[in-house]
């Protein structure tokens, strides 16, 4: 008579009976049977759950928003048309952004005449069901609050949605785990970044922040607002790394940007014990730890890497790297890193360690969104801005560095690189709050400045571009045999130094052309 615990007889519609269907539900539930009916084709939905949902809010939210003239301002940026879990609703409110979008008044009569240019009033239930929706709500007064819970359940059906599509892949044993695993962390994150909107704050609370910050910054002896360099002098013009800016760090070939890039990270990690994640894209982890050591111990790297130490050397080489092995750095070599794997990763290290400064090496040999139509100019400037969306989420410096184009080596002069030297993309200079460029003259032979002092392991730090506050330049000591930056003697005066300790620097409105120079006190 039953098959299976339901009678396996259908009715006159072709499904089965009403009352049969639910003594066999029951059953089931009684068994602890999550079986689906082999009758209900491909549904695979467990009986008695139903996808999150708030259909009565969805109501109310819809019929406040209709009575009162500007309520659609409060849940425009929470809400979507496929917020709603009901189609008729995701279409009305779909009418109601498109009048808010025209700048139309909001109301029964207006709503019901846009669905009817759409040609879905009949489709929503006729202009009987907009005028039932305002009666499911007295006022708009809730109406933030029931919008937020309307987004809550919509973002809890994309999750399933997203997680029963990575379980029925990863049944599937043709597909590959690595793809699998990019595309599942892919989707999760485009639901995070999809529904998260960072709240307006209002200017007092932002003052009280801002001075905060500021009575921070005069506690430290060193009086920097941001992530010390380690290099002081260029300190004292970009009082540290600031927190979301995106710095760029340009040079050509051979220069240096490696170098320069591991001996900031050394000074932050572990003469500050400050954390940074460092993204070599062009050396290995293994590699990169060993310039590392070479640069900590100042032994010659060849002896280093085949081994050959003389006893002292041994010794100098266990008690200086001491301070490398409990230094907070943390490298990841993935070639060619896909932007969306390095803000991942970016996200786990800011949650799991804190850091507190992001690393890139470098810029042109990063992926960007996997589109082969585009031309690799725009992705360039996708992977640019990218970088700074990362710097302004995580709330962290990030350095990129980046490679020069041969008009530099054209040029003829001193050879200095300049903002339009930057490669493969505009954009870079555009997202750039900072960009440094590293020159050193010797690479070009040249060997004296026009004073006759020698420019031999001279190395110029030119601060180009600098959004919130001075540029200038500065000058390293480039120690080749370690290939590492160290700053010259400290009593070499800077350019522009005079007796009261203060230096010429170039403005922001210098770098726009006009004549204004600024001297600034430090």
């Amino acid at each position: 008579m039953f098959k299976n615990g339901l009678r396996d007889r259908p009715s006159e519609a072709g499904s089965f009976h009403t009352f049969e269907f639910r003594i066999w539900v029951n059953l089931m539930a009684l068994k602890g049977n999550t079986q689906t009916s082999p009758k209900l084709g491909n549904l695979n939905v467990e009986y008695g759950k139903l996808p999150p949902q708030a259909v009565d809010l969805e109501e109310a939210v819809l019929g406040a928003i209709m009575l009162e003239k500007d309520a659609v301002l409060s849940v425009l940026d929470i809400l979507k048309p496929e917020s709603f879990y009901k189609d008729v609703h995701q279409k009305i409110y779909k009418a109601i952004v498109d009048l808010s979008m025209e700048e139309k008044a909001i109301d029964i009569l207006t709503v019901t005449e846009e669905l009817k240019k759409q040609n879905l009033l009949e489709e929503v239930g006729g202009p009987l069901y907009i005028t039932q929706l305002t009666s499911k709500v007295a006022s708009a007064a809730h109406l933030e609050f029931h919008a937020r819970i309307i987004q809550q359940k919509y973002i809890q059906r994309e999750l399933i949605r997203v997680s029963s599509d990575i379980q029925r892949k990863a049944f599937d044993e043709t597909m590959d785990v690595d793809d699998l695993l990019d595309q599942a962390e892919s989707d999760l994150f485009e639901i995070a970044e999809g529904n998260i909107k960072k709240e307006t704050a209002k200017i007092n609370v932002l003052v009280k922040q801002a001075i905060h910050q500021i009575e921070e910054a005069a506690k430290r002896e060193d009086n920097l607002s941001g992530v010390p360099s380690g290099f002081t002098k260029l300190d004292r013009l970009t009082s540290g790394w600031q927190k979301s800016d995106l710095v760029i760090i340009a040079a050509r070939p051979s220069m240096g940007k490696t170098a320069f890039a591991l001996s900031m990270g050394r000074n932050i990690a572990v003469e500050h014990k400050r954390p940074i994640a460092i993204f070599s894209l062009e050396m290995s982890s293994i590699q990169l730890v060993t310039r590392l050591i070479v640069s900590e111990t100042e032994l010659p790297v060849d002896r280093i890497r085949n081994g050959r130490l003389e006893e002292y050397e041994w010794k100098q080489l266990d008690y200086k790297i001491k301070s490398l092995v409990e230094a907070p750095i943390f490298i990841d070599d993935t070639p060619a890193i896909s932007i969306f794997e390095l803000r991942a990763k970016c996200r786990r290290l800011k949650v799991q360690h804190n850091i507190e400064m992001i690393v890139v090496d470098y810029l042109q040999l990063m992926s960007g969104t996997g589109d082969s139509k585009g031309s690799r100019e725009q992705e360039v400037s996708t992977i640019s801005r990218s970088l700074k969306a990362i710097a302004k989420e995580l709330d962290v410096p990030v350095i990129a560095l980046s490679q020069l184009n041969r008009s530099v080596e054209l040029r003829s002069g001193n050879k200095r690189p300049q903002l339009s030297d930057l490669r493969e993309s505009g954009a870079i200079e555009q997202d750039a709050d900072l960009v440094i460029f590293i020159h050193r003259p010797e690479k070009y032979d040249i060997y004296e400045d026009e004073q006759g002092r020698s420019l031999i392991g001279i190395a110029d730090i030119i601060l180009a571009k600098h959004r919130n506050g001075p540029i200038g330049d500065i000058q390293l000591k480039f120690k080749d045999e370690s290939a590492k930056f160290v700053e010259l003697d400290a009593l070499q005066p800077l350019p522009g130094d005079d007796s009261n300790g203060s230096f010429t620097v170039e403005s922001k409105m210098n770098q726009e052309g006009l004549e204004d120079n600024t001297d600034l006190p430090y």
